[in-house]
């Protein structure tokens, strides 16, 4: 089985809300939410890819002192495996814009639940609110 690296972050603003984001159509589980971030490409470290899809996916920037490591999430899913590092960020600079037409949404820690997730990211909602 194949093993997949994603690095994913929990953008929080200073309400404390989480930023989420909703896969777009046409992609693997479209219309589900998640935390932004993407595939860690070869040679490249989950902070930089994280930099990298920041800047891509939502028109942001942050940095690598700003990206806290908070846990992980490792899933089986049918044709591979999912290692997924989450990182927390309080700091960055612009405002995060779907910049890829994906559906954005400023989330309360205990109403993440109410949002539909791929499998391997819920696991991570209790630390994320515990942690909150």
């Amino acid at each position: 089985m194949t093993l997949v690296l994603v690095a994913a972050v929990a953008l929080i603003d200073a309400d404390g809300r989480v930023l989420l984001a909703q896969r777009p159509p046409g992609k693997p589980l479209a219309g589900l939410w998640e935390f932004p971030g993407g595939k860690v490409d070869p040679g490249e470290t989950p902070e930089a890819a994280l930099i990298r899809e920041l800047d891509e996916e939502l028109g942001i920037q942050t940095w690598n002192s700003c990206l806290a490591p908070l846990t992980f999430a490792s899933h089986a899913y049918e044709d591979f495996h999912l290692l997924m590092p989450l990182f927390a960020c309080r700091r960055w600079q612009g405002v995060p814009r779907g910049r890829e037409g994906q559906a954005l949404s400023w989330v309360r820690a205990h109403d993440l639940r109410s949002y539909p997730m791929p499998p391997a990211d819920l696991p991570l909602l209790p630390i994320l609110r515990d942690w909150l």
